[in-house]
């Protein structure tokens, strides 16, 4: 059953997020922060197929723990694509709100990401193991919440100021992903029906993907 419904709901998303980016991307009427915020989608879904599809076959086959390899291989992947994720929304925001200048802003996204895909890389996260240490996971996601930070702050302060409708719960949607996320990276190994968050976690971006993609047939109708 766990099979059957997490593959269904897995199958879902990306199929989703993935044709929303495709329909953005395409439209050609769209202006260029909606083009970028397809492009977002698309790194999102396929960075998550990584993952997703090698934990969607072990479920179906023969369990998790005889595709260690591939799961631990597909979970880093998606790190460092869920890190070019926010640069690129940094982007949106920037291009949505014709933001100019701001280059220490700039420089610290860049930092935290830089920071953040070279903890990923580091042979201390045993990707490959059945046992990743627990610290890495925390030490890794140190710089990518403090990047979700800055991108919430953001778009927060500019929805607000502008009394940009379409993006006023872009933050939130932020804000949820992270707090469905960390409790997943801190006590799903010891309580495992807290993996279950992930669900509400995907269901956050797929809001931020559809909040783009509204505002675009919005404002190019």
């Amino acid at each position: 059953m766990q099979a059957i419904m997490e593959t269904t709901f897995d199958a879902v998303y990306l199929v989703t997020v993935i044709t929303l980016g495709i329909l953005m991307i395409r439209q050609p009427k769209a202006a260029k922060q909606f083009r970028l915020f397809g492009w977002m989608a698309i790194v999102l879904g396929a960075g998550d197929a990584f993952h997703l599809v090698p934990r969607a076959w072990a479920l179906c086959t023969t369990g998790l723990e005889n595709y260690t390899f591939a799961l631990g291989l597909g979970k880093a992947i998606t790190s460092v694509t869920m890190t070019v994720f926010y640069v690129l929304l940094y982007y949106v925001w920037r291009l949505r709100y014709h933001v100019q200048g701001q280059n220490t802003l700039t420089a610290a996204i860049y930092a935290l990401a830089g920071l953040r895909v070279l903890l990923c890389l580091m042979p201390q996260n045993q990707w490959f193991s059945a046992a990743a240490p627990l610290s890495w996971g925390i030490y890794r996601n140190i710089p990518f919440a403090l990047l979700g930070l800055l991108i919430i702050i953001l778009f927060y302060r500019s929805a607000k100021a502008q009394q940009d409708k379409a993006f006023r719960w872009m933050w939130l949607t932020i804000v949820l992903s992270f707090a469905f996320y960390i409790p997943v990276v801190l006590w799903a190994d010891t309580i495992p029906m807290i993996g279950m968050l992930m669900i509400p976690k995907t269901c956050a971006y797929v809001w931020t993907v559809v909040i783009g993609y509204r505002a675009m047939k919005q404002e190019t109708a």
